[in-house]
């Protein structure tokens, strides 16, 4: 039997496969790109965190649901030229993006991503002087896989 994953996870598993493998922030971020959901504590910089989630019902969409996903960058470079880059980068990346957000065996595609959509972005310095953050914003709404065609993906799965 297979167990389904929770929307917000299967998009943050789309996020970071999507931003991981993004050749223009390997460039910046190192290869493999520094993106963490907990960053070590001796990450190198710059580098960005998959930051607060928060989902509820979107009104209209059979089974929808709304995702508020923000991710923090954090840099040592000297002014906010870097986080700024990095910020574009992340918005190139996901604004629009067309992400398949699957189970945990890459087996399955239980959500459908109908949109995601940038909706802000601030930089700032932290309280120490030496680093810079940005955090960027976007909206995702997901609902669902239909469960006649989750149950021909099963299907599919064990005729192979």
């Amino acid at each position: 039997m297979h167990l389904k994953n929770s929307p917000l996870w299967s998009l943050q598993r789309a996020l970071y496969h999507r931003l991981t493998q993004d050749e223009f922030l390997k460039k910046i971020l190192g290869d493999p790109a520094r993106i963490f959901d907990n960053p070590p504590t001796e990450a190198p910089f710059p580098y960005v965190t998959i930051g607060e989630g928060r989902s509820n019902d979107f009104v209209g969409v059979d089974g929808g649901m709304e995702h508020d996903v923000r991710l923090h960058v954090f840099s040592r470079y000297a002014g906010r030229r870097q986080v700024k880059q990095i910020i574009d980068l992340l918005y190139q990346a996901l604004h629009e993006a067309d992400l398949d957000l699957f189970d945990e065996t890459n087996s399955f595609r239980e959500h459908h991503l109908v949109n995601i959509r940038f909706v802000f972005s601030d930089i700032f310095r932290v309280r120490d002087g030496t680093i810079y953050q940005g955090v960027i914003r976007f909206r995702a709404v997901t609902q669902p896989v239909p469960q006649s065609r989750f149950e021909d993906q099963q299907l599919e799965e064990i005729s192979r």
